[in-house]
Formats: C-alpha cells, structure tokens, sequence
C-alpha cells in the first residue's frame, strides 16, 4: 500500500458501484479517507464502506439523490464533519437519457441536467471552502463530449460537454489558491450499467483503437494520478481515457 494521500479526505459521489467504487477504493489504496455518496444501492455502498476499513482507512456511506441540490451539499458537510476536512472531490455520479432530441421529455431532459450538471456544480460550490492549497476537483466526464458515435445522444453529449466548460473555468477560478480542476472523458467501461457482454457491447469494443472495454481499475488509476503528487501541475485539462475511441 502507498500512502501517496496520507492525510488525505475524499468524496466520490456515486461511490456505490461501478466507476465509482473503482475509484473509492483506489483513493482508499493510495492513504485516503474516503466518504462516498448512493442513491439506492445501500448494500453496495456498505460493502465498498467495509472495503475502505479492510485497507485501514476510513470510510463513509452517504445517501444522496444527486437531483436534489440540498442532498448535494448535505454530502459535503456531512463528509467535512465526519472527517474534519476534504481535499478531493470526484464528481463522478451521472445519469443518461437516450432517443431522438424531438422525442425526449422535457421532464427527462431536466433531470439529466440535474444530475449530470447541477448537481456537481453544487457540489463544487459546498467543497471551495472546504479546499485549500493542493485540493483537488476531479470530474468524469465522457467521450462522447467530444465525439459522437451515434444517433440519438444529444442530450446526453450536451450535459457531458458542459462538465469541459466548468473544469477549465474553475482551472482559473482556483489556480490561484493552488487548487486543480480536471475532468476525465471516460469511453466504454465494463459495469453493471454498460457490461461489457451486454447487446451493443461489440459495436463499442469495435469503435476503439484497443478493441475491448476498459474496467473501473483504468479510470481509478488516472483519478489517483490526478489526486496525488503527479498530479500537482495538471489543471484545467480533459484527459481522455476511452481505448482510444476518440483516435
């Protein structure tokens, strides 16, 4: 175990399961205390809890419907008063709405932009006072924001295309208090949300330069990166990690 983030305190919004829970135990791996937010999967999130403590750190389960903006913020004070600080925060929860931009609901469409937009700007909001020199934003984002493989991902693209604008504006906002803004555009993963034996899974696979999906572990490992030490001089950047899907 290193203990690259000694001392350190994380959020990973959407912590329970797939992405998130890579991540969670990844910071967890690398010294840090980890709280970690779910709207359902109370289970999950529990078992990613007694994981975190099986490495030696601490760890905290939140529930958080991230299209509630007060639950948002309620995460980062609870966290904050749990563990007495944050230096890290992952946005990582996110939502997707599929079809023609015609036949989408505005209903549907509204919550997307709840889940995947507002609610990590609110979390950013409640985490900027926490932070101080050497915090980090950390969001993931998709590859999709940059190229489209497909009809009928507008929406979806828009909201994911939206998370580049607010990183590089908050790389400015927060450069000067030694504090990094990044986002991830992460392309075909294997969970239980995209399996990678799932019906469209061999048209993803084809679509990237390595020819099979990633798993949680990859997008863990640039997050860690990003977090620790290495990390130190890389802000206002969108790192693609999709197997080359965007090449």
């Amino acid at each position: 175990m290193t203990a690259a983030l000694n001392g350190k305190v994380a959020l990973v919004t959407g912590g329970s399961r797939g992405i998130g829970r890579g991540i969670a135990l990844r910071l967890a791996e690398e010294g840090a205390d980890v709280a970690l937010t779910y709207q359902r999967s109370a289970d999950g999130a529990a078992e990613v809890v007694e994981q975190i403590k099986g490495l030696g750190r601490r760890g905290l389960a939140l529930q958080a419907d991230c299209a509630d903006a007060a639950a948002v913020t309620g995460s980062v004070a609870d966290t904050v008063a749990e563990f007495g600080r944050l230096d890290i925060l992952v946005n990582n929860a996110g939502t997707g709405v599929g079809g023609p931009v015609e036949e989408v609901p505005l209903e549907d469409f509204d919550h997307l932009l709840a889940v995947n937009l507002r609610a990590p700007v609110v979390a950013v909001q409640a985490a900027i006072p926490h932070l101080s020199e050497g915090g980090r934003i950390i969001t993931i984002g998709s590859s999709v924001a940059e190229r489209v493989p497909r009809a009928g991902l507008t929406m979806y693209a828009l909201t994911k295309a939206g998370l580049i604008g607010m990183t590089k504006g908050l790389a400015r906002d927060l450069g000067p208090r030694g504090i990094t803004a990044n986002i991830i555009g992460v392309g075909p993963v294997d969970t239980d949300f995209n399996p990678a034996d799932g019906p469209d899974a061999g048209g993803k696979a084809a679509r990237t330069a390595l020819g099979h999906f990633g798993k949680p572990e990859d997008i863990a490992a640039t997050v860690a990166h990003l977090a620790g030490p290495g990390g130190r001089w890389i802000t206002g950047a969108s790192l693609t990690v999709d197997g080359g899907a965007n090449t």
